[in-house]
């Protein structure tokens, strides 16, 4: 009697488009605000992919929308489909709805820029900005959860893998005073959950000083933060102790809108 065997299945392809699709997402993440046209050579030694695979991807990633091509300069960038997804993510984003006001009410009170951030597992990823004049801007930006205010805000509260990965990750060097040694950087972020509060010295961008307060989901989990800054002229360290508690109150009043009770 002939056994009936079952169907074969072929976990190679599956296996290859896990691959391609991890490969789409670090050339996405090649791309910043200060990063905006990469050539295909830019983007291969960013990755270390090889020209072939990388003029691959890029062209399937042009098809869909995910890249432009400046065909003049030889050069890619983000494309408007990755804008619509991401604010189709922003309208579904509770912390983007209930943080709106409170953002707004932060910048009015004090005078000074106003940001807020959610962590995505490795950098704070600002979704709300609203400058001195007043403006409001949605521009999504990744920013180093080591040194600026709101991602040590947020890191401060993190498990200890979580902050081993952002150390192995790298600790760039952005200005004179960034925090790059892994030992100096724990102790940084042990003040901060003293404290309640974190404070970006020039660690990021030189001369602007930060304060960023932590915000919890409705189980008490740290995932977002909100800050102010200035330049460090304007916003001496002899306001800080008085500062830091209206930052806190703000971050505080987001948290109980998400749910979360002391």
């Amino acid at each position: 009697m002939n056994e009936i065997s079952a169907p074969q299945t072929k976990p190679g392809r599956s296996d290859e488009g896990l691959k391609s699709l991890t490969k789409v997402a670090r050339i996405l993440d090649c791309f910043s605000t200060t990063h905006r046209a990469l050539s295909l050579a830019d983007i291969c030694a960013r990755t270390g992919y090889p020209r072939s695979t990388t003029h691959r991807l890029l062209a399937a990633m042009r098809e869909v929308g995910f890249v432009e091509q400046d065909r003049e300069r030889d050069s890619y960038r983000l494309g408007l489909r990755l804008f619509e997804l991401g604010n189709i993510v922003l309208a579904n984003l509770e912390l983007n709805r209930e943080g709106r006001t409170i953002v707004d009410s932060l910048q009015r009170l004090t005078g000074r820029a106003v940001h807020l951030a959610v962590f995505d597992g490795l950098r704070a990823v600002v979704i709300q900005r609203t400058e001195v004049e007043g403006s409001s801007d949605r521009l999504v930006e990744n920013s180093p959860a080591y040194c600026t205010s709101v991602g040590k805000a947020i890191l401060a509260f993190q498990p200890e893998e979580t902050v081993t990965r952002v150390i192995e990750a790298g600790l760039e060097r952005f200005t004179e005073t960034t925090i790059t040694e892994p030992g100096a950087l724990r102790e940084e972020l042990h003040a901060t959950r003293e404290r309640g509060f974190a404070i970006d010295n020039g660690e990021h961008q030189p001369g602007l000083r930060c304060l960023g307060a932590p915000i919890r989901n409705q189980t008490g989990a740290v995932f977002a933060a909100i800050s102010v800054s200035a330049p460090a002229w304007q916003l001496p360290m002899s306001e800080v102790d008085e500062l830091n508690k209206v930052v806190i109150y703000h971050a505080n009043l987001i948290s109980q809108r998400l749910g979360f009770q002391r």
